[in-house]
């Protein structure tokens, strides 16, 4: 039997607050929107003063396989000062990229249904050499966007 709608419902909601959580450990200035209406779940503060924008996408471990780090569809157009935090709970890993990197690595939509809508598939899937199994890994060219921390947006040298 899967789990409970309510609990799956709030998944999304959970890792935000988790994510805010681990960024406030981590020695950010953090807050958020009480309405997520313009894609920005996190706004953080600098130490300059300025502020970057945050959305946070998360994929649970109890996602199919060879999704578990495949996020969309998401509406979105370049903007300045906004990243995307994304997280694999299967892979417990993150991913950090700008807005243009994200524009730069997603897939969008020309046709149907999601026209328009921009996709990202963060994992490959391959043969296990020793047990023959298939597995899901981090593809190669996403390696560069694994985050070990929150410091990318807290440096504003990082802002493209």
């Amino acid at each position: 039997m899967g789990k409970p709608f309510r609990n799956l419902a709030g998944f999304g909601k959970r890792m935000e607050y988790w994510v805010a959580g681990l960024m406030i450990k981590d020695g950010l200035d953090v807050y958020m929107p009480l309405v997520d209406d313009m894609g920005i779940d996190i706004v953080v503060r600098r130490e300059d003063g300025t502020f970057v924008e945050v959305q946070v996408k998360a994929r649970s471990k109890d996602v199919i396989m060879s999704t578990a780090a495949s996020f969309g569809p998401i509406t979105h157009e370049q903007r300045n000062n906004y990243y995307f935090v994304f997280y694999s709970e299967r892979f417990d890993m993150f991913w950090i990229m700008t807005s243009e990197e994200f524009i730069k690595e997603s897939v969008q939509k020309k046709t149907g249904k999601y026209i328009g809508q921009r996709y990202i598939q963060l994992n490959g899937i391959r043969k296990n050499k020793k047990t023959g199994e298939r597995e899901e890994h981090c593809k190669p060219q996403f390696e560069k966007y694994i985050a070990k921390d929150f410091s990318r947006l807290a440096d504003r040298d990082s802002v493209n």
